[in-house]
């Protein structure tokens, strides 16, 4: 892999978690503790709410794991091993790392 890849593929590392942050932090609201008034809100609207409380929460957890699956590909670039299986140490394809920057696995061993 050249300089000029290694390059590219951190400036593309650091613009997914930048992205992914904004947007989550854009969407906290929506992970907030649902309180409606029983009084005048029906059991379904509540049920609704909480439903989507936690889809929102679920999309946060994967966000989440794509940032650290992002910072993890960026230490393996300051340790020297990015670009090589974690599982078998071989090369992973440079057209799967253009896919997914932030990959840890080659085919073979991502397919089990």
């Amino acid at each position: 892999m050249t300089d000029a890849e290694l390059t590219n593929f951190t400036k593309q590392l650091h613009a997914i978690i930048a992205d992914l942050t904004a947007i989550d932090t854009a969407a906290c609201d929506s992970r907030a503790t649902v309180i409606l008034d029983q009084t005048s809100v029906g059991r379904l609207s509540r049920m609704d709410a909480m439903q989507q409380q936690a889809m929102a929460n679920a999309t946060s957890q994967r966000r989440q794991f794509e940032i650290t699956q992002a910072n993890s590909a960026l230490k393996r670039m300051a340790q020297g091993e990015y670009g090589y299986c974690l599982e078998c140490g071989d090369d992973i394809a440079l057209k799967r790392l253009k896919h997914n920057p932030s990959v840890a696995t080659c085919i073979t061993c991502a397919q089990g």
